[in-house]
């Protein structure tokens, strides 16, 4: 979001965006289970160019976190089919296999103890911040220097959403 400071005269400073930042980033769980279907059902149809070009343009658009669990729920319904490694290098070859593959090594090690998990569900967390407009007049980049208590400042709690997973089962490695 985005955090801007305004004085009793409407006056603004400069914008500053605010990011939160979570352990692993947000894994809609079904959607990683619905594309590992269509990735299953793509690779064992009649496999032509379309449907491999299909399967590989869905798996680099998607995120990487996102692509670790699709790859999770692939192996944990198919694997008896063959893992989800050896059917990409199968189905798509090895260089397409490894573009795919290599994304997942941008993640935190961390996070990928998290998306081993064997649920992951998706929720909304509100959170409260503080709001605050300063009384007095000046110019803005004044006001904010020193304390809030020096100042005469009028202060409201607001709330942010923020979207987050739940881990089960996760086993820390």
């Amino acid at each position: 979001f985005t955090l801007v400071a305004v004085d009793n005269r409407g006056s603004h400073t400069e914008s500053t965006y605010v990011s939160v930042r979570t352990s692993c980033p947000v894994v809609d769980d079904n959607r990683a289970e619905e594309i590992a279907d269509r990735v299953y059902n793509l690779y064992n149809g009649y496999t032509s160019g379309k449907e491999q070009q299909m399967a590989y343009n869905m798996l680099m658009e998607i995120p990487p976190p996102l692509l670790y669990r699709v790859q999770h729920h692939y192996n944990s319904h198919y694997e008896r089919f063959g893992d989800f490694v050896w059917r990409s290098e199968d189905e798509l070859g090895p260089r397409k296999a490894n573009l795919i593959l290599r994304r997942v090594e941008t993640i935190s090690l961390y996070c990928r103890s998290l998306l081993r998990s064997t649920h992951i569900q998706s929720r909304t967390d509100t959170m409260a911040f503080v709001y605050c407009q300063s009384d007095e007049g000046g110019p803005p980049s004044n006001i904010w220097h020193g304390s809030l208590h020096d100042r005469r400042a009028m202060c409201m709690e607001k709330l942010i959403s923020l979207q987050r997973n739940t881990y089960s089962n996760t086993k820390l490695r």
